[in-house]
């Protein structure tokens, strides 16, 4: 890891760089894909299958033998791992539900809120280098909690053409049926235009490679809706000599071996911490299976040296990380100090990964500086929030003259007549 010694704020952007994505060159792959699928459905599948996952499928549907067998296949222990993550997500994911609004804002004007599902949501769950199945909780518990009427969920076949059997056991254990054998841009096609088996979806979520990140951002060009902008895993660690180097380490190692292409950053007072936490990095990465691209993701990385901790702070929202962890003595202070971040992990012994799996957070959050302007995946990205009124004769004798006002002021007269045609009824009627 780079370190860099209290960078000027006008450096900030260059010495935070994320990896850069070769946009243009990553939509020519993908908008064929898009285009293939859109006119070809079920066939353009069938043949990325091939292409892209190297599998000759018969059937584009787990069967109800591979659902089965997916739980057989599983360690108990990691059964009961699922179950115990599921509860807590379900609990707190329950717990965000908003009752109806209702008020009445002045004698006779009654205006309402309340929330109602989006009726069909597609779950995107990636299965290549790590197969993601704690994603299926984090996406599948809120859209059920939510009501959505109708759940897709895609993931790629290995090169037997069977999906992941922990990705199959989860989605099964929360009651999503709806499990497709695709993945990549295709998938996000799939959802985006519906095929003969896949159904078009309102809402796209889940996490995925530049290719479904592009596919993703292309969908809302179509009128499918996406759960945000995202990129390549990311955390930052501020840290100061109160908290354990290796537990440091061990957070920035835990991020780096998402992929090449994600970043890690140490926020610090001094080298000498710096260095111990490096020192740390470097006898544990050696352990890590996953190793070689954490490696390559620790070349994007850097350690940030910021002996003022208001500025340290400053430094923190700029970049606006994705997961933020704060082990520093003066605690609370930081905490209360952030306000751009995808999800916060407080002291020495809350490491990012319980909110990656267990804790009862959502772990599909922003990216690529997106913290500053979006918040992660809740029970809130699976509704959407309707306002209703109803106003009463003496509620529009109240309220009526003001629009009136408004409207004629705004010269949009057809909005004052139908107050006024109304006020004119009612006042016939009064005679």
């Amino acid at each position: 890891m780079k370190i860099l010694d209290n960078p000027a704020k006008d450096s900030w952007k260059k010495q935070l760089a994320r990896p850069v994505f070769k946009t243009k060159e990553i939509n020519k792959i993908v908008k064929p894909i898009l285009r293939k699928v859109k006119r070809n459905g079920d066939k353009a599948l069938f043949k990325f299958a091939m292409e892209y996952d190297h599998v000759e499928l018969d059937s584009l549907f787990p069967s109800e033998i591979e659902i089965q067998s997916a739980s057989e296949a599983l360690d108990p222990a990691l059964k009961e791992a699922i179950q115990v993550a599921k509860a807590n997500i379900e609990r707190f994911h329950k717990a965000q539900e908003t009752p109806e609004l209702v008020d009445e804002v002045m004698p006779g004007v009654v205006c309402k809120r309340k929330s109602v599902a989006i009726q069909k949501v597609g779950l995107y769950i990636p299965g290549g280098t790590a197969p993601l199945f704690s994603t299926v909780l984090m996406l599948g518990i809120p859209a059920v909690l939510a009501g959505c009427k109708e759940i897709v969920l895609c993931s790629p076949p290995n090169k037997e053409g069977k999906i992941h059997p922990a990705i199959l056991y989860t989605a099964n254990l929360i009651g999503i049926s709806k499990i497709v054998k695709v993945g990549g841009a295709q998938a996000i096609a799939a959802m985006t235009f519906g095929t003969e088996s896949v159904p078009k979806v309102d809402k796209i979520f889940g996490p995925g490679n530049q290719f479904v990140t592009a596919a993703k951002q292309t969908a809302t060009k179509y009128g499918v809706a996406i759960d945000m902008p995202a990129g390549p895993s990311e955390v930052l660690v501020y840290a100061d000599a109160s908290a354990n180097a290796s537990f440091v380490a061990a957070d920035l190692l835990s991020q780096a071996e998402h992929g090449v292409d994600s970043q890690v950053i140490l926020v610090t007072e001094t080298e000498k911490f710096a260095k111990k936490v490096i020192k740390k990095i470097d006898e544990q990465l050696e352990n890590l299976p996953r190793k070689d691209i954490a490696k390559k993701a620790l070349a994007n990385s850097r350690a940030v040296l910021m002996d003022n901790a208001e500025e340290a702070m400053e430094l923190i929202n700029f970049y606006a990380p994705e997961h933020l962890i704060i082990s520093v003595e003066e605690e609370d202070k930081a905490v209360n100090a952030v306000y751009n971040a995808g999800s916060v992990f407080i002291g020495n012994f809350t490491p990012e990964s319980a909110g990656d799996y267990a804790s009862g957070t959502n772990h599909t959050l922003p990216t690529y500086g997106y913290a500053r302007n979006y918040s992660g995946v809740s029970l809130d990205s699976f509704v959407k929030k309707i306002t209703y009124q109803k106003i009463t004769p003496e509620g529009l004798k109240n309220i009526g003259p003001t629009i009136e006002i408004m409207a004629e002021n705004e010269l949009l007269e057809g909005h004052k007549n139908a107050v006024t045609i109304r006020l004119k009824h009612l006042n016939k009627q009064n005679k």
